[in-house]
């Protein structure tokens, strides 16, 4: 049975006098969701150590469980993080599901496990929630259909419930992703595990690489680099994925609001613990940097396969920037708070050619101009660009708290509540409870930090 929808509720923040803190971040829900599906594929048992308990990676976990995968949750939660061992047969032994696949709210969960579907021998449905059934799945549908799967969605093939008939002997193709995505990319990688031939995945910038690492260290022949003024990524004759344990680092799509809140405060300094900074992910910490952004990085050793460290960031004079059309596809989750440190910042900041925003659990481009314009910010909009002019002369920034609507999107949610901490006067969020998606802790950390 598909998941109901989750009650509105309104959440009030007040400003907060000083930040102070150190903070252990929910684990990154990108790398989650690829554990348990690449643990699921591998026959054996396989241990996913601090993954995200948010719902999204939940919702990725019931899907395998309805194919016949254990994943057993060891241990309570501790502040977004869960350990878990998932115990499959291999994907031969998977069981066709006997209704529809929930994927809830997340994109990733249905743009991925489509990937796996294709390459199944099996009739799958996969739905969600009424939010992502307003997600476009065209892009998804194209390069799977041409490698062999068939799938249909409603709509004329543009809007889930998606229907998949897999296979399991794909074609190998060479795939162009007309926008650069790491969820199409890993879509078409993962539907080649069932492929002979090199299938190829052509971006125009080079998205989140957790599939290609995650891959290799299963056993699958990845290479990727730049050709032809392109980012190439090569799978060679697919493979049995094996089974290996994963852990996994602090989120850093979630750190990104507590380096703008860190950043922004008059009065701030917030540690963030073990968090990952692998080079197709990082580029929030870069931009503030650029920005005058003050953030001190301890990197640490591992034995996984992505890099983290210990971020430290204090109070700082922050300037406006430019961000491009790249520079948006390497931050694009990350781009709210960047919304908000452009708003504290001295000077006019333009951020051009964030047309997929409008396409994730809401349209964001107009959530964060409609929220942040009612906090007092100046913020236009032109197509798919925005334009921010900061105020750091005022006091709070010019911003004032007010009644604001996160659209049940979770990183809307949390780019309000740390508005809140630096606006004057009482900042009302409706829908707030959707930080659940990716952060269980976050309304909790928030308090936590004040000082």
């Amino acid at each position: 049975m598909l998941a109901s929808p989750r009650v509105s509720t309104r959440t009030v923040v007040h400003p907060a006098a000083r930040l102070r803190g150190s903070l252990r971040l929910p684990g990154d829900k990108s790398i989650t969701h690829r554990a348990l599906i690449l643990g699921a594929l591998a026959k054996g048992e396989s241990h996913v150590y601090g993954g995200s308990d948010g719902l999204d990676c939940n919702s990725t976990a019931g899907v395998l469980e309805a194919l016949g995968v254990s994943i057993e949750r060891l241990g309570a939660p501790d502040g977004g993080r869960v350990d878990r061992v998932v115990r499959s047969p291999g994907r031969q032994g998977w069981c066709e599901p006997a209704g529809v696949l929930d994927a809830g709210n997340s994109g990733t969960t249905l743009r991925l496990m489509s990937g796996v579907l294709a390459g199944t021998p099996m009739y799958a449905v996969l739905d969600g929630d009424a939010s992502l059934r307003g997600r476009p799945v065209a892009r998804i549908i194209e390069p799977l259909r041409r490698m062999g799967a068939t799938l249909h969605a409603r709509a004329a093939d543009t809007l889930p419930p998606l229907t998949i008939v897999g296979r399991s002997s794909l074609s190998a193709i060479v795939h162009r992703t007309p926008v650069p995505s790491a969820q199409v990319k890993s879509a078409v990688l993962l539907a080649g595990l069932s492929a002979r031939g090199v299938v190829e995945v052509r971006e125009a910038v080079a998205t989140r690489d957790h599939t290609e690492r995650m891959l290799r260290a299963r056993g699958i022949d990845v290479r990727e680099g730049p050709a032809d003024g392109e980012w190439v990524i090569r799978m060679e004759d697919g493979g049995s994925v094996q089974p290996r344990d994963e852990r996994v680092p602090g989120d850093i799509s979630a750190a990104a609001f507590w380096l703008v809140a860190g950043a922004a405060h008059r009065d701030a300094e917030l540690t963030l613990e073990t968090v990952g900074v692998n080079p197709t992910r990082r580029a929030i910490v870069d931009l503030l940097r650029q920005m005058g952004a003050r953030i001190r990085e301890e990197p640490l050793v591992t034995d996984g396969t992505e890099p983290m460290a210990t971020l430290t960031v204090s109070t700082s004079e922050l300037r406006a920037i430019d961000l491009g059309p790249g520079d948006v596809a390497r931050a694009i989750d990350e781009i709210p708070a960047l919304c908000l440190a452009a708003a504290c910042a001295r000077g006019i900041t333009h951020i051009r050619g964030a047309g997929e925003l409008r396409r994730k659990e809401s349209d964001r481009i107009a959530g964060i101009a409609g929220g942040l314009a009612a906090l007092g910010a100046r913020v236009a909009v032109d197509g798919d660009d925005l334009t921010i002019e900061g105020r750091p002369d005022l006091p709070a920034f010019g911003l004032a708290g007010a009644a604001v609507q996160a659209h049940d999107d979770h990183r809307l949610a949390m780019l309000f509540a740390v508005a809140g901490l630096l606006a004057d006067g009482e900042t009302a969020i409706d829908d707030a409870a959707s930080v659940a998606v990716s952060y269980p802790g976050f309304l909790t950390d928030l308090e936590r930090v004040r000082a």
